[in-house]
């Protein structure tokens, strides 16, 4: 018998810069007021609610005079766009929609410009709210209005502020290569980005952002949001938790077929596939919040979409992120089979040599290694979890230092892992912590960069450079063993410790000491006069006064030299070298090439 399908719920996340209304949006649409209980009005966790379309229908009146299949939208609140990176099916986004929240009076933060990467990185359509328009000076509040009946109520001033703003967002999309437009001006909803003037406090315009929400999917999603209405379920887990009286649980969406208490599921640990049987499934009511909704209702089953709590045996070490699969009949081996293969499909790129990066889910760490290639920055392991001891010890033996890092996006360091860092021998690795990306990204790029300098001052100081010296009358002070006698550098950069010859290029002996104002000196720069002592010949035999010499510079250092620090050199410095190369070359056309 043919498997019944159905339109499913299209998921919608919720992203954008900490602090530019994000939950408080949802708070508005739900009614609910989540965002007093999160500490510093900051999502500190996940959620999923539902919005049946009656409720849209309710909320935005011009929905009822036409026919929609979507039966609501499910939305996402999430900290930054933990969520959506969360959130994979397939190897790729599991999110249909998102919104991208933007305070129009801060305009694009850093948050708000990386979730807009990671949208088009998965290919995933999205409106912008142009949220907090009850903060621009003047505006007269109207309640819960569409956008076109409160604009119309404002003055011109307050009319002319707001499409300023709004044209700053579109010119600023446009250097990011999106097109857009305010919503009420789109006539090609595939080629332009909708911008919807909002306000998450009087609730101001989120008639439309609905309004606009089913409209994408009614339009251009129907057949990719048809799903198996009575296949077995397949989720992603956002979350893994303990729940008082039921044990470790695991917040899920589940986005295709029905999952029911008693199934034999399959999700993806840090160590192994996981196989358990469902105990009970709870269910958020419609309206509210997973993650604070004290009174869920306990199901027998549940059809996607929809965000559902389910409780289980051997749910200890599930990974957030993983895939989960509902077994039926004989398929149970190919579900082990899938389940593995989605958690080794991580699109990540890795290198023979490259940085290790850690993350706390698997998308995260798709996400993190995306930009990372964005910036030419290569990777030699990828993980999700924690940083372990063995992470420091492998970054310790990467041979180039500038890779001598590891990068941990929204997940801890263990103690051994910290242990072993503060031992002498890993004092070259460095650990970057956080959850923004482009943060971590440029911390390791200020660190890398920082080091190279580093790296090729010490290189520079290991090269004997070019120099060229004059024995200066009135200045033998010994005439052997060792000679000492006062020279004026007549270019380039004087080392002591280097082999010195005549400009006819025959050997003379060995600079051992360099004395200035009668302290020891280990260089100086042209035009200095000093007295250096000097191994090897006699004042008035191999040497006299009056002679120029050179520094004999070794041919290896000439070829570094050249090939890699050429622009390095300082006039002076180039000259000399040209001088003794030529010298060196009169002999030997391809000496030191």
């Amino acid at each position: 018998m043919a498997k019944k399908s159905k339109i499913r719920t299209p998921i919608v996340c919720v992203m954008g810069h900490v602090d530019h209304g994000k939950t408080s949006l949802l708070d508005k649409i739900r009614g609910s007021s989540v965002v007093s209980t999160e500490a510093g009005a900051i999502t500190q966790h996940i959620g999923a609610t539902l919005v049946p379309l009656d409720a849209i229908t309710h909320m935005s009146g011009a929905l009822s005079k036409v026919s929609v299949n979507v039966p609501g939208l499910l939305f996402i609140d999430t900290p930054g766009h933990h969520a959506f990176t969360t959130l994979r099916a397939r190897g790729g986004a599991l999110a249909d929609m998102a919104i991208v929240v933007v305070d129009i009076n801060e305009g694009f933060r850093p948050q708000t410009i990386e979730a807009l990467q990671i949208l088009r990185n998965y290919k995933t359509p999205f409106v912008i709210a142009a949220n907090k328009i009850d903060r621009i000076h003047g505006w007269r509040v109207q309640k819960d209005q569409p956008f076109n009946k409160t604009f119309a109520q404002q003055n011109e001033r307050v009319q002319g502020i707001l499409e300023t703003k709004v044209y700053e967002l579109v010119g600023k999309l446009s250097d990011l290569g999106f097109n857009s437009e305010r919503f009420d001006r789109v006539s090609d909803f595939a080629r332009n980005i909708c911008i919807v003037p909002t306000s998450a406090l009087t609730g101001e315009g989120i008639p439309d952002i609905l309004m606009v929400l089913v409209g994408l999917a009614q339009r251009y999603m129907t057949e990719s949001l048809k799903v198996s209405a009575d296949g077995p379920g397949a989720g992603t887990v956002l979350e893994v938790k303990e729940e008082r009286g039921l044990g470790m649980t695991l917040d899920l969406i589940l986005y295709d077929g029905t999952l029911a208490v008693g199934d034999e599921i399959v999700v993806a640990g840090n160590e192994e596939i996981i196989e358990t049987k469902v105990r009970s499934l709870l269910k958020p009511r419609p309206m509210k919040e997973i993650l604070i909704e004290e009174r869920f209702e306990r199901v027998r089953s549940v059809t996607a979409a929809a965000g559902i709590k389910v409780a289980a045996p051997k749910l200890d070490g599930v990974i957030a992120g993983s895939p989960l699969r509902v077994v039926r009949g004989p398929n149970r081996d190919e579900v082990v089979e899938q389940v593995r293969h989605e958690v080794q499909d991580i699109q990540v790129t890795l290198s023979d040599l490259g940085i290790i990066i850690r993350a706390d889910t698997i998308g995260a760490l798709e996400a993190l290694s995306k930009e990372l290639e964005g910036h030419q920055i290569q990777v030699m392991r990828a993980a999700v979890g924690p940083v372990t001891r063995h992470d420091v010890i492998e970054a310790g033996t990467i041979k180039d230092p500038l890779y001598s890092a590891i990068l941990a996006f929204n997940t801890p360091v263990l103690p051994d892992a910290i242990d072993t860092l503060a031992d002498a021998s890993m004092s070259h690795v460095s650990i970057f912590e956080g959850g923004v990306i482009y943060q971590l990204i440029d911390d390791y790029v200020e660190w890398r960069d920082a080091k190279k300098q580093e790296l090729e001052r010490q290189r520079f100081e290991k090269l004997i450079m070019p120099a060229k010296i004059r024995i200066l009358p009135d200045c033998v002070f010994r005439q052997s063993n060792p000679a000492v006698v006062g020279v004026r550098v007549l270019g380039g950069k004087l080392q002591s410790d280097v082999d010195l010859i005549l400009t006819n290029g025959k050997k003379i002996g060995h600079l051992k000491q360099i004395q200035a104002k009668n302290e020891t000196v280990h260089e100086v720069d042209a035009g200095r006069e000093v007295a250096i002592s000097i191994e090897g010949p006699t004042v008035g035999r191999q040497i006299d006064v009056g002679d120029d010499l050179y520094v004999d510079i070794p041919e290896r250092h000439v070829k570094v030299i050249e090939r890699e620090m050429l622009d390095l050199l300082n006039p002076s410095m180039r000259e000399i070298l040209e001088e003794f190369t030529y010298l060196k070359r009169r002999e030997d056309p391809f000496w030191g090439k």
